[in-house]
């Protein structure tokens, strides 16, 4: 059973930074895909960004230059560095991840594991 653990998040200012992870336990396949998605109040969950398998990137066109997603060496652990972060990036982000192939991964029902969610509060 796969579990995602997530970290990082809190409070910033506009324009500043902060570090999102999501710890992977357990077994996960070679093929491994993990995404990150937002959900604001009153929202519907918005995808934020995504890596794949083999390390390919696919951010969405709200965060794109802004927000970049990696993976730890070991490929277990996903990072969203958010950078000049503004008061609309402010929501409960999600990390997730799932084993399949050739689905979008900008769905989130396409993802098998979440993590427990993490705030993040962006003042102007």
């Amino acid at each position: 059973q796969v579990q995602l653990v997530q970290s990082g998040g809190g409070l910033a200012q506009a324009g500043g930074s902060l570090r999102l992870s999501c710890a992977a336990s357990g077994q996960t396949s070679g093929t491994y895909s993990m995404g990150w998605f937002r959900q604001a109040p009153g929202k519907e969950r918005e995808y934020v960004a995504s890596i794949t398998w083999t390390g390919t990137t696919y951010p969405a066109e709200s965060v794109k230059g802004r927000f970049t997603v990696s993976r730890g060496q070991d490929k277990n652990t996903m990072h969203l560095q958010m950078d000049s972060l503004k008061p609309e990036d402010t929501a409960v982000y999600y990390c997730a991840g799932t084993d399949r192939t050739g689905i979008g991964l900008g769905i989130a029902n396409n993802y098998q594991h979440w993590g427990q969610g993490t705030q993040v509060t962006v003042s102007s």
